[in-house]
Order: C-alpha cells, then structure tokens, then sequence
C-alpha cells in the first residue's frame, strides 16, 4: 500500500495503529514533514493545497507515540513528540529557550527567537520568530516574513480538510497579532500590533470610498490596524472588534524595510 493509502484505512479503522508497518508508515510520514519533503499545504498554481491525508497522518502520530521524559540541560520534559535536532547541519538560528517540535520544517535561513513551532508547521528562508511567539501545529510561515514579540499563529489540525493558517511571503505580522482558524494572509502584507483575525473577524477596508467587508483573508500588501464597528444586542449598541484595512504597502519602498515604515506610512504602531 502507498503512505497515503495506509493512513487513509488506518484514519477509517483505527486498529490498524496496532500493525507496526502502519505505524512505521504514519512515522515515515512526520520524518518527511520534518525534513520539508512533505507539506500539509502548499501552493499550486496561485491556490493553496491542503493535503488532508498528511494531517491525518499527523493526528495518528499521537496514539502511537509513548509518553517519555525529555531532558535538555537542566530543563526536563514530559511528552510523547521529540524536539528538532541539528539546527547547525540545517542552517538554522535557534535561541536558547526557542523551541521546534519533531515534525515540523524550519527551512535554512530562518530565525528562532525564544518561540514555539508546533508538529506538521512550515516556516520558510528568511523568516524570523520572534520572542514569545506561536506558530501552531501544521501553520504554513512563508518566505521573508517576521512575526514580532509575541505573535499567536494558530494551528488546525482537525478537520482534517480544513485549511491551516497560512501567513505568505514577505508579510510582517506586527507584536501580539493573532491570526488564527485558518486565516489566509497573502503575499506582502502588515499587521500592525494587537490585530485579531479568526473566521469570523470582520476585515473591513475602508480605503476607498465605500467599504468593503469580507472574513477569513487579507487581501495581498494589504496594511491593516485594528479596528471597532457598533453591534446591536439586546442590551444597547456595544463596540465589536474587527480589522481595518486602511489602504497598500507602496512600491517605492525597499522589502527589506518596508514591513515598518508601511506602518509608519500610515501612522500605525508596530
């Protein structure tokens, strides 16, 4: 049986997780997540792909998992998932304190400030993970993107058919942004701090003279600060948080200092 074929009948009849070829396949799978041979979603052809077999086979890797105790220097752990081994053999910056699960991918060339990177997540060259900052199970961190202090990058791993958080390249996500459900940010977009994204966030741009309300994606090079609109309850008019798309990242700008003067272009805090 392919890898795919034998975690799709093992997802369907879990007493198959008792054979260990399944479960040397289900752990064939995570090896190739870690090494960035396998993604749980990828673009193809300008849309994103999410493979839902892969984060079946991510959610399969726990029941057979064992609990054990971890000890790094004088820190001692107690879980069922390793941590990511050979940052210098990969290229990789690591902090002391920063923290990368088994299983996820950390492309040559990123940063990991004190952080956490969950199991099945795709962080690429370039990117920067800032202090304190989240990126969950199977969220996809694309190229050249800096997620400042205390950033929460959601993960989802169930559905299975649900699609990750997906932050693309050349975006930066300002401090204590929370982007989580599956938002999709595209290519070159600013999130300036304290801006929360979930599916049912409003994301209003109010850049032109009418606005356009939409949920669940931020439009590419897209600036964004966080806003309020005035809900109605049955108690009286309370202000709800929303997003607010105040206008583009300009094209005179060099990429490599545009992710904070796109802010300042705008007058928002990073």
């Amino acid at each position: 049986m392919s890898l795919q074929s034998t975690i799709e009948a093992a997802w369907s009849d879990r007493s198959m997780l008792q054979s260990e070829a399944v479960q040397q396949s289900i752990r064939e799978v995570i090896q190739r997540l870690d090494a960035g041979e396998f993604r749980v979603a990828e673009p193809l052809n300008g849309t994103w792909i999410t493979h839902e077999w892969i984060k079946k086979a991510v959610i399969l890797y726990f029941p057979i998992q064992q609990m054990e105790t971890i000890e790094v220097g004088p820190f001692e752990y107690y879980d069922k998932i390793p941590l990511k081994k050979g940052f210098a053999e990969k290229g990789v910056r690591v902090v002391p304190q920063a923290l990368a699960r088994y299983g996820s991918f950390i492309e040559k060339g990123a940063i990991l400030m004190p952080s956490y990177v969950n199991i099945g997540a795709w962080v690429g060259s370039g990117s920067m993970v800032d202090t304190w900052a989240t990126v969950g199970s199977c969220a996809q961190i694309g190229r050249n993107v800096h997620l400042a202090g205390g950033v929460g990058i959601g993960g989802v791993l169930e559905p299975p058919q649900a699609t990750p958080t997906i932050i693309e390249d050349d975006c930066f996500i300002g401090s204590r942004c929370i982007v989580v459900e599956g938002v999709h940010v595209e290519k070159e977009a600013v999130l300036g701090a304290n801006v929360v994204l979930t599916q049912s966030t409003r994301i209003i741009d109010v850049s032109g003279a009418e606005p356009i309300t939409m949920k669940g994606r931020i439009p590419a090079r897209s600036v964004v600060i966080p806003g309020t609109y005035t809900k109605s309850f049955p108690a009286g008019n309370y202000q709800v948080a929303c997003a607010l798309i105040v206008g583009k990242r300009q094209a005179s700008t060099d990429k490599k200092v545009s992710l904070n003067e796109a802010l300042r272009d705008f007058q928002v805090a990073v």
